[in-house]
């Protein structure tokens, strides 16, 4: 697999500028591919150090058994409507962040270890009206450590949905957090169906998160989410 890689920083660049490839087309596709960001890992002294490996702005955009690749903010799926089958994607802090409209088929979600609070994404929905959303359909969460959250409410209304998606004990009992603003537990909406593994009990899950049913997450689950029948084409043969 070919390997794209840079070091660019938000020091040096500007967070949304610092990816090592940065996507403002509409019918992108990529297959095969790996796409790291080499800059040093956040220490949380040095201002600036998150990187981007990805950045994605255009509408309709698919990508096939990928390899992103940094720390925090390892992908910026911004915005558009946008679909992953077979990929993979590791990192540290908000390392799938921005307001794309995606989604996520069997692929593994890795948070690499080492401090004490993760989060797997911040959906970037700004209100309820927004189309914005991220779901995880029959992926794989891996770490170790009770140390990530699922999604944290960087922007006022996130909208995350993991459903048939196995998760390891990586994953925090309370499975999200609200960034500390209680305000927007009636704006989120962070849903959950089927998973299964030691980090998806239902037990300690915040009352703001939903379990939903089958009749609800139906929506999330099909590929009309991203109205992929109006662009989607089988991934190139390599």
């Amino acid at each position: 697999m070919p390997t794209l890689k840079f070091d660019g920083t938000a020091a040096q660049y500007g967070t949304v500028y610092s990816g090592t490839l940065s996507v403002y087309s509409d019918y992108f596709v990529a297959a095969n591919l790996i796409i790291v960001n080499a800059a040093p890992r956040p220490d949380g002294k040095r201002l600036g150090a998150q990187a981007l490996a990805l950045r994605i702005l255009g509408e309709k955009a698919a990508l096939y058994n990928c390899r992103l690749l940094g720390f925090q903010d390892t992908f910026n799926d911004d915005t558009g409507k946008h679909f992953f089958k077979g990929c993979y994607i590791e990192g540290t802090v908000d390392f799938i962040f921005g307001d794309g409209r995606s989604l996520y088929l069997n692929t593994h979600i890795h948070v690499i270890p080492g401090d004490r609070v993760a989060m797997i994404t911040a959906q970037g929905r700004q209100n309820q009206n927004d189309n914005g959303g991220y779901s995880f359909v029959h992926c794989r969460v891996t770490g170790t450590g009770q140390i990530a959250f699922l999604g944290r409410a960087w922007m006022p209304a996130p909208r995350v949905i993991f459903s048939y998606t196995t998760m390891s004990d990586v994953v925090r009992p309370e499975g999200w957090s609200d960034n500390f603003k209680p305000q927007v537990q009636k704006t989120v909406f962070y849903g959950e169906y089927q998973c299964k593994g030691p980090g998806a009990k239902a037990s300690g899950r915040v009352k703001y998160a939903k379990a939903l049913t089958y009749g609800q997450v139906q929506e999330y689950t099909s590929l009309d989410f991203i109205e992929a029948a109006k662009w989607l084409l089988p991934p190139p043969r390599l």
